[in-house]
């Protein structure tokens, strides 16, 4: 895990952690995502709420961004070739329908469970709950969670990719992801963004944009919270996630578990030039 195609040769006066970093970038950027989150986040885990505890919340939610910063340059990497590939955009409008649509597709899946198991659903709540949705994907998106993104799928993933199967990575990606929210979330709180990996994995092999996994993961939030059209319970809970698992394993099932990364091409997916992101591999535009 400690290979990096962004990795140089260090100077000679490169100190001994700097050294240490390029040889073990993975378990440095953990070490520096976990320990960053979890420091700013222990004050509002002892009642430190308001404005401060809000920025120490978002704060830490940049923990994995800053810490692929710290490494890439720690490393030798090529830091500002690294943060303009963040911005990649030109990709095919099927890839946006996705990032934006199918959070909101699965909670409608989750309402007509719910509606068919016998549990009454209060369509009168969606005119109530849009637009916080649609607040929370604001904040979620330009300063919350989606801010994540660079770090998660930027950085962990390619480089897990290097070293495991698509499946794999994003199975060690989604239980730190998720093992990173516990204090957030409870002990619990790991298990969902585990089989949301999934989705992101598959999203990004395909584009090579953490732009969209971004916008995916401000869409997801909000829609996990507000577009459950009921009260919250045990039940629907466990709803919320079976729609979720079933959809991360008709993405595997799909794409024989390469989650949108095609054999022939690099673990670092991603556009070469004069290419359109996800196209040249999948010329068809179907599922791979």
């Amino acid at each position: 895990m400690t290979g990096s195609p962004q990795a140089r040769t260090l100077p000679d006066t490169a100190s001994p952690a700097a050294g240490w970093v390029a040889r073990h970038q993975l378990p440095a950027f953990f070490l520096l995502a976990f320990g960053g989150a979890w420091l700013l986040w222990l004050p509002g885990l002892v009642g430190v709420g308001g404005a401060g505890g809000f920025l120490l919340l978002a704060l830490g939610a940049l923990a994995p961004f800053a810490a692929a910063v710290v490494v890439i340059r720690s490393s030798g990497g090529d830091l500002r070739g690294w943060l303009r590939g963040l911005l990649v955009w030109r990709v095919p409008a099927r890839f946006w329908a996705f990032a934006l649509g199918v959070p909101v597709a699965l909670l409608v899946v989750v309402n007509a469970v719910l509606a068919l198991t016998g549990t009454p659903i209060d369509l009168g709540l969606l005119a109530q709950r849009t637009p916080a949705y649609l607040a929370g994907f604001a904040v979620v998106a330009t300063v919350g969670g989606g801010l994540e993104e660079p770090g998660w799928r930027g950085f962990a993933l390619p480089r897990l990719q290097r070293r495991f199967s698509p499946l794999g990575a994003t199975a060690v990606l989604g239980l730190a992801w998720g093992v990173w929210h516990v204090p957030l979330y409870g002990p619990l709180g790991f298990v969902l963004p585990a089989f949301l990996a999934v989705y992101y994995t598959w999203l990004y092999n395909r584009t090579g944009s953490v732009l969209l996994c971004v916008l995916l993961h401000g869409s997801f939030t909000p829609a996990i919270d507000d577009l459950v059209l009921t009260a919250d319970s045990l039940a629907v809970d466990l709803v919320v996630l079976g729609t979720v698992v079933a959809g991360a394993a008709v993405l595997a099932v799909a794409t024989r578990g390469r989650l949108g990364l095609p054999r022939a091409e690099p673990a670092l997916p991603g556009p070469r030039p004069g290419q359109v992101p996800g196209a040249s591999a999948h010329p068809d535009g179907g599922v791979a």
